[in-house]
């Protein structure tokens, strides 16, 4: 199994980046997928998920700011970030799980066995 993310920048301050994840290795529509960040000197954070069917869950720091999709064809996830704001600045990750349960979480790190490696993300004021 692999995950490849990619599409990380420079932006100014509330501009967009829109961040993908490719996959492998994994039948396409029964894993989750989840978005995660860590800033310099900071833990891991969990940001967003998406179940094999489209259910979306989002943290409250990203929440109506960022959308989560996948394509279950492509065997992708897109992680559009609007409004972006300095805070915003790390390195964002994907990675995914096979799930035994109905919806996802993103803020359980260690339930997430499969990573990505990650792409940095730039928002200057």
């Amino acid at each position: 199994v692999q995950l490849q993310a990619s599409g990380g920048g420079l932006v100014q301050a509330g501009g967009s980046l829109r961040l993908s994840c490719a996959v492998s290795g994994f039948a396409a529509d029964y894993y989750v997928i989840g978005w995660f960040r860590q800033a310099p000197g900071k833990e891991r954070e969990g940001l967003s998920c998406i179940t094999g069917s489209g259910r979306t869950y989002y943290s409250e720091s990203v929440k109506g700011r960022f959308t989560i999709s996948r394509d279950n064809v492509e065997n992708t996830s897109d992680l559009q970030m609007n409004s972006l704001k300095p805070e915003d600045t790390a390195v964002y990750y994907c990675a995914a799980y096979i799930p035994s349960l109905p919806g996802c979480h993103y803020a359980d790190i260690d339930e997430y066995r499969f990573w990505g490696q990650g792409t940095l993300v730039t928002v200057s004021s």
